[in-house]
């Protein structure tokens, strides 16, 4: 066996690598601004990624992996979903203000979770945290779930993880325990619009997707709650409300609404353009085939990052 894929030698060097980015990341200046919404430009052209070198291809699969993380240790250790996508914001916003390059998502990731239940009053045991975060890091490791008993390794993980939730707190001047998410909002929204069953499934399963985008960086929760309900209901074909522009009602323009809903509806087509299988090859012989008939879409919900209904256009006659 190398050097290199010995479990103790890897997880060593690791750790000294990001000792010694966390120490340079906390002597940096503390921002000068609670300013956490973001114009698509600055996310996607002038973030502290971009400037390391990094695209924004690589960055958005860097997010949409400490999402998926962050999800599978809140479901490890029995949290709540608004804890998940506290932690989810908490990431996001993170990585406005610093790099990919320089900070280790699974370390961030990790730290999000812990400070995520400090903020929302349903405290977490550091051990439970340490213990199945490490477990998740090193699945591929069978002796993973041994080794971070043992005192040397535990203790050096757990420093990392609070040398990471003090990074957190540093980078955002404190104020990242401020997160506000969609859920509340969607409620009401749903609760006024009197919304039948399957568009307030429909409507929480996007939300719970949105978070793992960036979204959450560039419009406040009523807004992307409300573009949420308007969405669903026109892939199911269905009106809510009694008003023929009850969005109003929401503080939602118009026009935003339809800038909201040109954003959601340009992340499902480049998820499902990702997760498309790629075409057969082609066959070397042509021969007069029998056109195979027409099928009907069948509906295949997924976890995530999205949820597979029929991709519409959003002008339809009657709903504006």
């Amino acid at each position: 066996m190398g050097e290199e894929q010995h479990p103790r030698k890897r997880s060593r060097q690791h750790f000294e690598a990001e000792e010694t980015r966390h120490i340079s990341l906390l002597k940096s200046p503390r921002c000068e601004t609670a300013k956490w919404y973001f114009s698509k430009e600055e996310i996607e052209r002038f973030s502290p990624s971009r400037k390391d070198g990094i695209d924004l291809a690589k960055e958005s699969f860097l997010r949409s992996s400490y999402c998926t993380f962050i999800q599978r240790l809140g479901m490890k250790l029995h949290v709540s979903q608004v804890i998940i996508g506290c932690a989810m914001v908490m990431c996001h916003r993170f990585y406005m203000r610093q790099s990919h390059a320089k900070n280790n998502w699974q370390t961030i990731a990790t730290s999000s979770l812990f400070l995520a239940c400090k903020a929302e009053d349903e405290p977490c045991q550091l051990s439970s945290v340490v213990v199945a975060s490490y477990e998740i890091i090193y699945e591929w490791d069978p002796s993973a779930s041994i080794r971070i008993h043992q005192t040397e390794y535990y203790h050096e993980f757990k420093e990392f993880i609070l040398a990471g939730e003090r990074l957190l707190l540093d980078t955002s001047a404190f104020q990242l325990l401020d997160v506000e998410l969609p859920y509340k909002p969607l409620a009401a929204a749903l609760n006024r619009v009197n919304a039948w069953p399957d568009l307030a499934t429909a409507s929480w399963n996007f939300v719970h997707d949105w978070l793992r985008t960036t979204l959450c960086l560039q419009y406040k929760p009523h807004v992307i709650a409300t573009a949420t309900v308007h969405l669903a209901s026109t892939f199911q074909n269905g009106k809510v409300g009694s008003r023929r522009d009850w969005w109003l009602d929401f503080g939602v323009t118009t026009k935003l609404l339809k800038e909201v809903i040109q954003e959601m509806c340009m992340l499902i087509e480049v998820d499902r353009r990702r997760t498309m299988p790629p075409p057969p090859p082609p066959r070397r012989e042509v021969a007069w085939a029998i056109p195979a008939p027409l099928k009907p879409p069948v509906h295949m919900s997924r976890g995530y990052p999205f949820h597979s209904y029929p991709l519409q256009s959003y002008r339809q006659p009657g709903i504006w």
